[in-house]
């Protein structure tokens, strides 16, 4: 009988420090989780503030003072435009109208049965 009284006594023993172990996990989670939400909360609301400031720094009006502060522009007058004869000429175009593509008469060239479907594409040997 002394032993059966032993044996749940270390049980019980046991019991209360499995218990108390979780409880500290438990304990130390939660205040992980508290950090983590505080954090959070400090890095909204350093968002918060930059956008206000960049809403600042990005206004118009600002930006409106600042080119004319910093930058000498002047309005566009006509005379800044040319006429089109003195444009560049337009590059060549390679492909004559009613001839087929010449990048596609390439590919046509290679495998005209993966081009019209006939047949299936090789597959990829990875």
């Amino acid at each position: 009988m002394r032993i059966i009284h032993l044996l749940v006594i270390a049980v019980l023993v046991f019991a209360a420090a499995y218990v108390y172990r979780i409880k500290m996990e438990s304990t130390v989670r939660t205040e992980k989780v508290l950090r983590l939400h505080a954090d959070i909360r400090e890095q909204r609301d350093a968002i918060a503030s930059l956008r206000a400031e960049w809403a600042k720094l990005d206004a118009p009006m600002r930006l409106q003072g600042l080119a004319e502060r910093h930058l000498k522009l002047q309005p566009v007058t006509a005379q800044q435009f040319d006429t089109m004869k003195n444009l560049p000429d337009r590059p060549p175009n390679f492909a004559k109208p009613g001839e087929p593509d010449p990048i596609g008469a390439m590919i046509h060239t290679i495998d005209p049965a993966i081009v019209t479907g006939s047949l299936p594409a090789p597959e990829d040997p990875q």
